[in-house]
């Protein structure tokens, strides 16, 4: 039995993320006639629709969604908030808040919710469209025990879920998962761009590279060893992989990718900072 039966899920926006999760929630047996989502698009309503969610167009009636409502998770852009928010705000009434705008503090949710504060900072990233992602969690001092059960399992329906216990470690969060895959693209783009220059095409080269990618992470998830050592096991003294990985080191490539994720750190708090203003 789930803490999420019978519970009522209202989505602030369909778009990509919304939709991400809503699939991962209907995969793990909610019912989606306890799911109902707001958008002002007549195309992503009559979509969800045709799934057997029920669809509110917000600029008739933007209250219609979250009264009655257990859960309410806000999906739109961060800009987009304050206005969208505002038309609802009213309506609250002990629902659980989870917000997965990036660069919005509980703060500043709160502020635009007239004061409102049942509220979990979500900072999901895009592999959650597979249900295979990574999301941190911050919940405000008025969160309940059973509210962070419910949040906590919203977003595990779309993977691995981790809470934080100071709202500036969300900066952390976006540096380390949130912004993340794209290191990842970058990374496998670049070995296939290496392994074409060695010879091979470009399709053995991206299924050889993903697989090997894929295969790296599964293999560190389930082993007792940190990465670290597994690393140590594979490079045999003098061997083909001691060559590449001296190589790196060299290049100072751990150096980089530190200073890459301290990047997204600062650029995530600027950027937070901003929309406080």
């Amino acid at each position: 039995m789930s803490v999420l039966d019978n519970k009522k899920i209202s989505f602030i926006g369909g778009g990509n993320m919304a939709q991400a999760l809503i699939s991962g929630l209907v995969g793990c047996g909610i019912k989606p006639s306890l799911i109902t989502v707001a958008d002002p698009s007549s195309d992503i309503r009559e979509q969800l629709a045709a799934k057997g969610l029920n669809t509110v167009d917000p600029m008739a009636d933007a209250k219609a969604a979250v009264v009655g409502a257990d859960i309410v998770v806000l999906a739109v852009k961060p800009q987009m908030m304050k206005v969208v928010v505002g038309a609802f705000a009213e309506a609250l009434d002990n629902q659980l808040v989870i917000s997965v705008a990036a660069g919005l503090s509980t703060d500043l949710l709160s502020s635009m919710l007239g004061g409102y504060s049942n509220i979990v900072r979500a900072m999901p990233n895009t592999p959650s469209m597979i249900q295979m992602g990574a999301t941190g969690l911050y919940g405000t001092d008025n969160i309940s025990a059973e509210q962070k059960e419910l949040a906590t399992a919203v977003m595990e329906a779309s993977g691995l879920v981790m809470w934080v216990d100071d709202e500036e470690h969300m900066h952390a969060v976006t540096a380390v998962s949130g912004s993340a895959p794209a290191y990842m693209f970058y990374f496998i783009e670049s070995m296939v761009d290496g392994a074409v220059a060695l010879g091979l095409d470009k399709e053995q080269a991206s299924a050889l590279a993903m697989q090997t990618m894929l295969g790296a992470a599964k293999m560190a998830m389930n082993s007792e060893d940190a990465p670290a050592e597994l690393r140590r096991k594979v490079t045999s003294p003098n061997g083909t992989t001691q060559a590449a990985v001296e190589s790196m080191q060299a290049n100072e490539i751990g150096r980089q990718i530190g200073e890459a994720m301290q990047a997204c750190y600062d650029r995530s708090q600027a950027l937070s900072e901003e929309m406080s203003k």
